[in-house]
């Protein structure tokens, strides 16, 4: 089965927010722990290390990624607010990333937004499809059903994100 893309696009006063959620019936205590947790992080984007606080950096380790090597790549942790919000930024060969992880508890489900604040659109077709895959991740992890498979988003969900920034 193919997955659909979900990303919205919202203009901001520096650029634009890309913005993805998933829902999950569960407390937003469990939530908070699956994208906090070294131990939970492992199972779906990477294990990372260090101290985390606000403030300080650590490393998070890329263990889906397609280089054979998984490389560790340093996180600052902007903001922190137990259980509802993570900041993050970090700066690769493609620009600095500025990420937020948003979650909200309402009748036994928690909504969890994650927020890719961009200066550009540029590489929104590689980027979107790349954040769908993860959450896609998450959610496996979270359920124990099977991985998806990164092909199954990228190309195939990169004119989806293009067209958003249309």
């Amino acid at each position: 089965m193919t997955p659909e893309p979900t990303g919205q696009l919202a203009p901001t006063p520096v650029g634009h927010d890309l913005i993805i959620s998933r829902t999950y019936r569960a407390s937003v205590d469990d939530v908070w722990a699956s994208v906090t947790e070294s131990e939970r992080t492992a199972l779906w984007f990477g294990p990372w290390r260090g101290e985390g606080a606000p403030g300080r950096t650590v490393e998070v380790q890329m263990a889906f990624e397609e280089a054979a090597s998984a490389p560790w790549i340093p996180i600052t942790i902007d903001a922190c607010e137990p259980p509802r919000r993570l900041a993050v930024s970090t700066e690769d060969e493609v620009g600095a990333w500025s990420l937020e992880l948003l979650l909200a508890e309402t009748g036994g489900a928690t909504e969890l937004r994650l927020v890719h604040h961009l200066t550009s659109t540029e590489h929104i077709g590689s980027i979107g499809p790349g954040w769908e895959y993860y959450l896609d991740m998450l959610t496996a992890a979270r359920t124990g059903g099977p991985r998806p498979d990164f092909e199954d988003y990228y190309p195939a969900q990169q004119a989806y994100f293009e067209s958003l920034a249309a």
